[in-house]
């Protein structure tokens, strides 16, 4: 009896013992997520358990408008160089490359061309991580070399003159895009970087102007905004800040990704999940389109099938994260992406938000808007496989039109985003519109125009002062 009392004790005693080891190892366990997840709470840790965490949030990459802002540039720089960093930066205003190793500046570069505006490659400002670099890297739209190439963001290079295959150099005049330096200077570019190395990159944009703005009609939109992409002068308000269904204005944001993440010359074999109701059917099981094709029909005719299509290589799921990343990092805080052709009512913004992505396409995905135009020139990359393109958007035909999409569905009913350059007191100034929630989309539209022809104002005349980018995005 009593040897069964003793181990009865024993075996309470290495109960206890497990049940206290399963608790510390629980609270330990516990502690960890709170510091890895609560990252503001690592300095309260140090003090605590006297450590350093040193845990630091991810790098996001991808373009940045406020990189496009010097001092918020150059704060960003000095980061990189505190931690003593391996980096690129190219200072597009400047022309100048420069090749940072161990925080130090070893290499200053002339950057001889920039990707032309309104080109494909056109460069916004933004952190980007070098890809696999190749020697001599063969464009098939262009039909030249490009060697020591340095892809970054998909379709974004830095590299050394482009050649054609009998080896004679392309002109000065010869403008295909990318970052373009002396052959010699690009091999020791190439030389130093390495795969996933930070390439940062800086361009100022033009907000130095002097227009003002005046009073408005009504129009049967719930949501309306007109403002001056160059300043930022509000010309037209209403409800800007309400959220609301966007419809196929989504498409602008796809074609956006799109080509920041995959090559233009990229082929995609049609598969039956692509097929879809859409304004104009067009694509055939099996077949390959290029991107570059299906920009065309995306833009233009509003193909929802080129939408899944381009939506597809990347993985559905992983595109729409893309897409509500960019608007993020656009600084479209309203607005959220739950689809690739804007057909689900959970796609929505605020008039506000678009007008922050018309003035990233305007400044940096110019080719986009000349697409929905119908104005992109095909001399370089020859005309897309698709043949009689509709183009559905209701301003093609208008010689102001720089670009834009219209959208219409149930719930958001008639939706548009547009650029018009119009001619105001014998100057040309490009003013964006965005219309949600319209009964009467065109007539609207052209309400607000001419009422900003009627009263845009020159400084010096009495009028409403410009509205800054803080004043306008609150």
């Amino acid at each position: 009896m009593n040897t069964m009392r003793r181990i009865a004790g024993v075996f309470n005693k290495e109960i206890q013992v497990w049940v206290i080891l399963v608790v510390f190892f629980i609270i330990t366990a516990g502690v960890s997520m709170f510091i890895r997840y609560y990252p503001h709470t690592s300095e309260m840790a140090d003090q605590l358990f006297g450590f350093e965490t040193n845990i630091e949030s991810p790098l996001v990459y991808g373009p940045r408008a406020s990189l496009s802002n010097i001092d918020v540039f150059e704060k960003t720089r000095d980061e990189f160089l505190l931690k003593k960093n391996d980096f690129i930066e190219v200072n597009l205003s400047a022309m100048t490359l420069y090749v940072y190793k161990g925080g130090e500046k070893v290499l200053s570069i002339p950057v001889k061309s920039k990707g032309r505006e309104g080109s494909w490659w056109e460069t916004p400002a933004g952190i980007y991580k070098a890809g696999q670099k190749e020697k001599n890297h063969f464009s098939s739209l262009g039909k030249v070399y490009q060697p020591w190439s340095i892809p970054f963001q998909g379709n974004f290079f830095i590299h050394g003159w482009p050649y054609y295959s009998d080896g004679t150099p392309v002109s000065k005049q010869y403008s295909g895009g990318c970052i373009r330096l002396e052959t010699e200077d690009a091999e020791k570019v190439y030389e130093f970087v390495e795969f996933g190395m930070p390439i940062l990159v800086y361009e100022t944009q033009d907000t130095g102007n002097t227009f003002l703005y005046s009073d408005k009609p009504e129009i049967t939109a719930i949501s309306a905004l007109a403002v001056d992409i160059q300043n930022n002068s509000v010309l037209y308000e209403k409800n800007s800040k309400e959220i609301l269904p966007i419809a196929s204005i989504t498409k602008l944001m796809t074609a956006i990704i799109s080509t920041e993440f995959m090559n233009i010359e990229k082929n995609i074999t049609i598969n039956n999940s692509m097929i879809a109701t859409t304004s104009i059917p067009r694509l055939v099981e099996n077949q390959q389109y290029s991107v570059y094709d299906l920009l065309f029909v995306l833009l233009q005719e509003s193909s929802n099938e080129a939408a899944y299509a381009l939506s597809y290589p990347l993985g559905s799921i992983r595109f729409i994260s893309l897409l509500n990343d960019r608007a993020l990092s656009i600084g479209m805080t309203n607005t959220h992406f739950a689809d690739s052709a804007g057909v689900l009512s959970a796609d929505e913004s605020t008039a506000e938000d678009l007008f922050l992505l018309t003035k990233y396409l305007f400044n940096n995905r110019k080719f986009i808007l000349s697409i929905s135009a119908g104005k992109a020139s095909t001399v370089n990359y020859g005309e897309p496989k698709f043949k009689g393109i509709k183009n559905l958007n209701i301003f093609s035909n208008d010689p102001e039109f720089v670009g834009g999409k219209i959208g219409l569905s149930s719930s958001a009913k008639n939706t548009g985003l547009f650029i018009f350059n119009t001619p105001i007191s014998g100057e040309y100034r490009n003013i964006a519109i965005i219309v949600l929630n319209s009964d009467n989309l065109k007539q609207d539209v052209n309400t607000i125009r001419e009422y900003i022809k009627r009263t845009y104002l020159k400084k010096g005349v009495d009028g409403v002062s410009a509205a800054s980018s803080d004043d306008l995005i609150i």
